[in-house]
């Protein structure tokens, strides 16, 4: 791991839950800066440790393995703290993931509509491997009702497409300090 990684253990990780589009990653750099925290992406740690994309891994090994990797790396952040962290969508699936961090780490839901997600996600550059369907809509619709009782295991609840961009950024930097 990335020796910016070994923070400061007494400070609690802030992590970033929520539906792929929901803008974890956009939102978790901006609040990191702000905070001057560092931040990270399970997803771009991940591909930088495999050498290749999500999309390969889930291709070639599946998703099973892709969400081992996600707790293995849950695991090394639990020896640290004082990060802004987002974890893939399905991350709170993972059986104990979110309980390797939580207490002490706060968790923060970004709250989106499915429709409101896969407009962000098309007009994105990055592939989802699990929308790589028929009907990505109707996918991520069966996604979000799959983990939301998981998301709403989170600390703080916002929803992200009622406010702006500088607001949203200014409310998750409020809650990561409270």
């Amino acid at each position: 791991m990335h020796s910016e990684f070994t923070n400061d253990p007494s400070s609690p990780h802030i992590i970033l839950v929520g539906l792929p589009g929901s803008g974890k990653s956009t939102v978790g750099r901006r609040v990191a800066r702000r905070l001057a925290r560092p931040f990270l992406d399970f997803d771009s740690e991940i591909e930088r440790r495999e050498g290749r994309s999500i999309a390969q891994i889930f291709a070639t090994d599946g998703e099973k393995v892709f969400r081992r990797m996600e707790l293995e790396l849950t695991k090394e952040l639990a020896l640290t703290g004082g990060m802004i962290l987002a974890p893939g969508g399905g991350w709170t699936t993972i059986p104990g993931a979110a309980a390797l961090l939580r207490p002490p780490a706060r968790m923060i839901y970004l709250r989106v509509k499915a429709e409101v997600a896969i407009g962000r996600i098309l007009r994105g550059r990055r592939i989802r491997p699990l929308l790589q369907t028929a009907d990505p809509l109707e996918t991520l619709r069966k996604l979000l009702a799959e983990r939301e009782a998981g998301y709403l295991t989170a600390d703080h609840v916002v929803d992200v497409e009622v406010v702006k961009s500088q607001q949203l950024i200014a409310i998750v930097a409020r809650l990561a300090l409270s």
